[in-house]
């Protein structure tokens, strides 16, 4: 019992069981004895529903990025300057990201909400595969392709009128009804500030995390690459479950390196959600 008379909360005594603890063992008991367990998700936890990661790995797939300069065809200034070679080549992320559904390590976190042993997910995705999935208090720290909006007029509009006008556009530019303007989508490219009110909730929840659960990310990415050293500094615990290495690692409490399907199901039975 903690010193203010809070009792954690546990699903299975997995300390009482005298067992050797393996990564997924000792991650559940982890969570078993945390007041607040948060996950941060990344492009690694979407590759089992078909959407090619960032960078890819060699052997395994193709990055969505290969042979293609982000900081060229998908920052802030190239939407400005070439709206046409900006959507030739979103327009396409579009339609590989449109259609996919999410997977068991989605509907893992699902579970663990649902049974109160999960307070939030943040994601660095844009593909709403966490929203799809049914996960409740979702940060989207990179907004997502539920649509574009005007940057003239502020026109919004959703993705399946995007999509119709990108098809009919004879330069493959979706436009603004209103006024004509190429739309953007509502997603953070290069070059832009995150939302402040995303960041500073995310960072809240870091803070007070007990254990965070960093999954299918490279934790390359920041600002929110350091949202985990929020949770280490303020004296909780890091769990990272994903297969590249990360500059974290060395601090964490519990490194998987297996499937993130596989490895989050284990983690569910072994909290017996399932």
């Amino acid at each position: 019992m903690y010193s203010d008379g809070y009792t954690p909360r546990s699903v299975v005594d997995i300390a009482a069981e005298a067992e050797p603890t393996t990564g997924i063992a000792r991650l559940a008991e982890l969570i078993g004895g945390a007041r607040s367990v948060v996950a941060l998700t990344g492009a690694g936890i979407s590759v089992p529903s078909g959407i090619p990661d960032f960078r890819g790995r060699a052997g395994i797939q193709k990055g969505l990025w290969e042979n293609v300069d982000p900081m060229e065809v998908a920052h802030i200034d190239a939407f400005r300057s070439d709206p046409v070679r900006f959507w030739s080549f979103y327009g396409r992320r579009f339609a590989t990201l449109g259609g996919k559904l999410p997977n068991g390590a989605h509907r893992a976190l699902v579970a663990m909400e649902e049974k109160g042993l999960l307070d939030a997910v943040i994601t660095q995705n844009i593909d709403m595969l966490h929203r799809r999935a049914g996960t409740r208090e979702l940060i989207e720290m990179h907004g997502n392709i539920a649509g574009c909006s005007c940057p003239g007029c502020g026109e919004r509009v959703p993705l399946e009128q995007v999509s119709a006008r990108l098809a009919a556009a004879s330069d493959g530019v979706p436009r603004c009804d209103a006024c004509g303007r190429p739309l953007k989508p509502d997603v953070v490219l290069f070059g832009e500030l995150l939302s402040q009110s995303a960041l500073e909730r995310a960072r809240e929840l870091c803070e007070g995390a007990d254990v965070l659960l960093c999954v299918g990310s490279s934790l390359e990415v920041h600002p929110v690459a350091g949202l985990p050293r929020l949770t280490h500094a303020a004296g909780g615990q890091l769990a990272i479950l994903t297969q590249g290495p990360t500059p974290l690692d060395e601090l964490a409490s519990v490194r998987l390196r297996g499937d993130v399907v596989s490895e989050l199901q284990a983690l569910c039975q072994a909290l017996a959600l399932s």
